[in-house]
């Protein structure tokens, strides 16, 4: 039976310790790429629905629930959202529980799960790269035509 299934890619680097001190860029995506979140109004600015209110509440709880994470710099788009999230220590929480964690919380809020499986993730390795994706970050709604989740 399980042979017609397709094989899922293995989207993170094996035997890496996502629970040690890093950035990553983190992307999350709406199921099947529904315009849940909001509405782009004008280019630097997007009108929030009351799902996308949720997602942007959670987000700023999450260094609240883990004192060793930092949200540096986050967007939620309409169909997906954007964060550098820093390790600041290690501590036995790796970026996946984290993620899973404030999935499972929007969902709850929510009351039906809006995501796609799993999230993207991004392992920031320097100075020049995190310069180069927060700007990325910042300007996300400036470029939402040319974005490749549009």
């Amino acid at each position: 039976m399980r042979e017609n299934l397709p094989v899922r890619k293995r989207i993170r680097i094996r035997n890496y310790d996502y629970s040690k001190e890093n950035v990553y860029f983190i992307t999350i995506c709406i199921k099947d790429r529904l315009e849940l979140l909001g509405r782009i109004r004008k280019e630097n600015y997007i009108e929030l629905t009351p799902e996308g209110k949720i997602v942007k509440h959670n987000i700023k709880k999450i260094e609240e629930i883990y004192d060793n994470a930092i949200i540096d710099e986050y967007i939620i788009m309409p169909n997906h959202i954007h964060m550098l999230l820093e390790i600041k220590y290690r501590k036995d929480v790796s970026i996946s529980k984290i993620i899973k964690h404030y999935k499972t919380n929007v969902s709850k809020e929510v009351t039906y799960s809006i995501w796609q499986k799993s999230f993207y993730e991004h392992i920031v390795r320097n100075e020049k790269e995190y310069l180069k994706i927060k700007e990325y970050v910042r300007n996300n709604i400036i470029n939402w035509k040319n974005d490749k989740y549009f």
